[in-house]
């Protein structure tokens, strides 16, 4: 057995809320590594930086949630995506605006500013992911 189907078996037996603690916690990784590249590697703002990582974040978070944390509904196909990029870009609208008071009025490091809204916003995002956009539709 491989070392990903080995991983991929335990995180399955993970309770659900930890499986997506894991996901986002991976999506989140991403979104903080795209945006310290983005910035420091191209010196672009930190909030249109954030922007670019939300959507290649969104990729790593949703392919997780649907393969993993809310597998057994069995939610596919576009529908889903919509409605959990929906979710997402609701909590990315969250997401931009505390950023902006945590950077703007806050003055608050980049990074740590961005890796506080994204544990604030996880939580919303887990209820709306679960109870709509990956609900098993009848």
């Amino acid at each position: 057995m491989s070392v990903a189907s080995l991983l991929a078996r335990r995180l399955a037996l993970l309770p659900q809320p930890l499986q997506f603690v894991v996901v986002g916690g991976c999506a989140a990784a991403t979104h903080l590594a795209v945006v310290a590249l983005l910035v420091q590697a191209t010196r672009m703002a930190p909030l249109v930086a954030n922007v670019l990582a939300f959507l290649v974040a969104f990729v790593v978070s949703y392919n997780g949630h649907a393969l993993l944390t809310f597998a057994s509904a069995r939610a596919r196909g576009w529908g889903v995506v919509a409605r959990y990029f929906a979710v997402a870009c609701l909590s990315f609208v969250a997401n931009e605006l505390l950023y902006a008071i945590a950077l703007d009025w806050l003055h608050w490091h980049y990074l740590w500013s961005l890796a506080g809204v994204l544990v604030l916003v996880a939580l919303a995002t887990f209820v709306l992911a679960k109870f709509w956009a990956f609900r098993r539709r009848a």
